[in-house]
């Protein structure tokens, strides 16, 4: 969830107009209900200090507003805090052990969720029955969504119902994503 969602489920989750966590960040009366409704459509990004102030406003960790770096233990929490919000990931006991449970009833996300985990899970008892090897099964996993060959390179098969997808890029879009990536490979 990008910080732009964030911040308008922590607003709304604390019951704040736009305008009113606006004025709690100090901005001039006029404009603080557009620059927060700039953050949250994305039309702009907050600087740090900026997201620090709004996550102490808002009574929360900076970390809980910002895309989290999953290589470490706490951004992969708040990976899994957002995980809850969004597609209702919870966490439940089970013979004594703490478990994470993907409800397919809580959204069609959860539910598409819930079916690439148990095409997971089938793909894990093979490897646990013989059925394919350990790298039969790590190319499973480091090429998941499996590409289709001789496809569009964007292709892929839905892990559960066998179809076939491909988002195709416009030529302007394509021409956007070649140049910023030419630039950061020449920083």
């Amino acid at each position: 969830m990008a910080i732009a969602e964030r911040i308008h489920f922590f607003r709304n989750l604390r019951g704040l107009t736009q305008k009113a966590l606006g004025l709690l960040l100090e901005f001039p009366e006029s404009s603080a209900d557009v620059r927060i409704a700039q953050y949250e459509t994305g039309k702009r990004t907050p600087k740090d200090e900026v997201t620090a102030a709004l996550a102490t406003e808002m009574g929360i960790s900076p970390l809980a507003l910002t895309v989290p770096d999953i290589d470490t233990f706490d951004g992969l929490m708040h990976t899994l805090f957002a995980l809850e919000d969004r597609i209702g990931l919870r966490v439940v006991e089970r013979d004594g052990k703490a478990h994470l449970l993907v409800d397919p009833e809580f959204s069609k996300s959860s539910a598409a969720l819930s079916q690439a985990i148990a095409v997971w899970r089938e793909k894990a008892a093979k490897l646990e029955s013989g059925e394919i090897t350990r790298e039969d099964y790590d190319n499973w996993r480091y090429n998941y969504p499996h590409p289709v060959p001789g496809a569009a390179p964007n292709a892929r098969i839905d892990a559960g119902a066998g179809t076939v997808t491909a988002k195709v890029l416009s030529p302007e879009v394509s021409d956007l994503f070649t140049a910023d990536h030419r630039k950061k490979k020449k920083k």
